[in-house]
């Protein structure tokens, strides 16, 4: 009897140590990230606004993501992409371990593609440098590397924390992000620690957050829940479409046979042009046009296909940020457009749209919902849940982050081969966009515009 009750004193005594440890070891990546990721913040804000007191500031895109392109070959190598994606592909292949001494340049680089307009995040950045002060920090203290990747797990979550203003949805969605339909609960505590202490910091030194509280919450109807349902289908396609658009600029991206700095350099001419012809309303982060639409204001069917159109070829073509602040603006606008077509109020479903584009391209519903509440209010909160989980599942065995690795199936229906990245798993034939009739047209452009491409190379080659 009394062994038992020894054993059973000396587990809670390690456990109770264990979880001290962690509330330290949490806390400083909390601070740490709060810091630098709020001087980033700031750095980036300064930046933007010196850059659009130039009206043409735009066409310094095909320099800055040629720029990128050569940095990319030379210096960042396999640092160089989406900043969450890299943080994610650390922790599953690498043990958390990152090249720390890498991230200010890939900082400078993010401010450089924000700053000249190109469409990417601010989130991705952040998500590195927390991950990047914790595997420093791992080295420095000789952590195991399993130690160290569930550190690197708590950077990214304080880094989310800081860019969103949620502290418990952005580390949530720190720790959902690495897998579909799995999530470590051993990385919970310290996840949630280092996102509540770095949102506090970045708040404490003057990051401005727009938490928008819903006003408009119809009382619950059955027709109105119909109409719920409906959006997150619909949320759901959108999704795909972003998602397919970042996979054709990519094929379209390795396709073509030039150096890197060439292909950046006509991608970024050509956003530029596009903008002179629609909207500068594209580029950059659009955090503006986000908070219209959470206003009530109008947005047409076009708005988040084009925002998509130049995240693709930004992300795609030497552009360094991240993917989910254009995600919140193709949600809501999508949403805003959605309400205006069922005639339904525009604020209110351009929130759920935000929050179900998280949803379907990231395959988060838990964090996207608890993002919901917290910027939107707890009375969105059952119809932003709902939305999620249909954007989710119609999203299919897809993502947006290419380093996600895949532990359920969505659906008994469909064969898919779990346990490895997006990036390395088998095409699903069924989700394909060669069987889809959009896609596949798609496809036969992006083919035909290569042909082309390659033509006029070809023809430049033999001149000279």
């Amino acid at each position: 009897m009394g062994s038992k009750r020894s054993r059973r004193f000396t587990e809670k005594t390690i456990i109770f140590a264990g979880i001290l440890k962690w509330f330290i070891l949490a806390s400083a990546i909390g601070v740490l990230t709060g810091l630098l990721a709020t001087g980033f913040l700031k750095l980036l804000y300064f930046t933007i606004g010196i850059a659009k007191s130039y009206p043409y500031y735009f066409f310094a895109l095909p320099f800055i993501l040629a720029l990128n392109g050569l940095l990319s070959k030379y210096i960042l190598k396999d640092a160089a992409g989406e900043g969450t994606d890299k943080v994610i592909e650390a922790v599953h292949e690498k043990s958390g371990e990152m090249k720390w001494y890498l991230i200010p340049l890939k900082l400078l680089g993010a401010i450089l593609t924000l700053g000249s307009g190109g469409s990417a995040g601010k989130e991705g950045p952040c998500a590195e440098i927390g991950g990047g002060i914790s595997s420093l920090f791992s080295d420095i203290f000789k952590f195991t590397p399993e130690e160290r990747k569930k550190l690197v797990i708590c950077g990214a979550a304080a880094g989310f924390a800081t860019v969103f203003g949620t502290p418990i949805g952005g580390a949530m969605l720190g720790v959902e992000i690495l897998f579909v339909g799995e999530i470590l609960y051993d990385v919970l505590f310290p996840a949630f620690v280092s996102g509540i202490i770095s949102y506090q910091i970045s708040s404490y030194f003057g990051i401005q957050y727009f938490q928008h509280p819903v006003e408009f919450i119809p009382v619950f109807t059955s027709f109105f829940f119909l109409k719920v349902l409906l959006g997150g289908i619909f949320f759901g396609l959108v999704s795909v479409f972003l998602i397919e658009m970042l996979r054709l600029a990519k094929i379209l991206n390795r396709s073509i046979q030039a150096p890197d700095y060439l292909k950046n350099f006509t991608a970024g001419l050509f956003l530029a042009a596009l903008t002179l012809f629609v909207s500068d309303r594209f580029l950059g982060l659009g955090l503006n046009h986000i908070q219209s639409n959470l206003e009530g204001g109008k947005a047409g069917w076009w708005v988040f296909w084009l925002k998509g159109v130049f995240t693709s070829f930004t992300l795609n073509f030497g552009g360094m940020g991240g993917i989910v602040t254009p995600i919140f603006y193709m949600g809501s606008s999508s949403g805003a457009w959605f309400a205006q077509i069922f005639g339904l109020d525009r604020a209110t479903f351009a929130a759920i749209g935000m929050a179900s584009l998280l949803a379907g391209t990231t395959n988060t519903p838990i964090a996207s919902s608890i993002i919901a509440v917290q910027l939107f209010g707890s009375k969105l909160g059952p119809y932003a849940a709902i939305s999620c989980i249909l954007s989710f599942l119609i999203t299919g065995h897809t993502s947006a982050l290419s380093s996600q690795i895949l532990a359920i199936r969505k659906s008994s229906s469909v064969e898919v081969e779990l346990g490895k990245e997006f990036e390395d798993m088998e095409e699903i034939q069924t989700l394909s966009f060669k069987r889809n009739l959009f896609f596949r047209l798609s496809y036969r452009y992006f083919k035909k515009l290569q042909e082309f491409v390659r033509a006029e190379l070809q023809k430049i080659k033999d001149k000279s």
